[in-house]
């Protein structure tokens, strides 16, 4: 199993439109990176993922854009690192800790 799994279903609602396309660029990004050892490892897999990927770190509280995420509206590509912080990164590792 891979970090990847844990991303297969996305949480019920999202913070800001481009968290989807977040979502799934790091459900791409982890496709290969075998499950950690443990929570904390896991947690900061998706801190150091979150970062590289968007170039921001998760603790910056102002949402921000991300011009790949632009996909038409007047807030696309806004990513909402509250959302990450509070839900997301929660959610996964939520999952992980309640695998079999």
């Amino acid at each position: 199993m891979n970090v990847s799994d844990l991303f297969a279903e996305g949480p019920w609602q999202w913070g800001l439109r481009g968290d989807p396309w977040l979502w799934e660029e790091m459900r791409t990004h982890f496709q290969h990176t075998p499950l950690p050892a443990t929570a904390a490892e896991l947690r900061g897999l998706l801190e150091k993922a979150y970062e590289a990927l968007t170039e921001h770190p998760l603790g910056d509280e102002q949402p921000f854009c991300v011009e790949r995420f632009k996909h038409g509206g007047m807030s696309s590509g806004f990513v909402s690192p509250r959302f990450w912080v509070e839900t997301a990164v929660p959610l996964l590792v939520g999952r992980y800790e309640n695998m079999p």
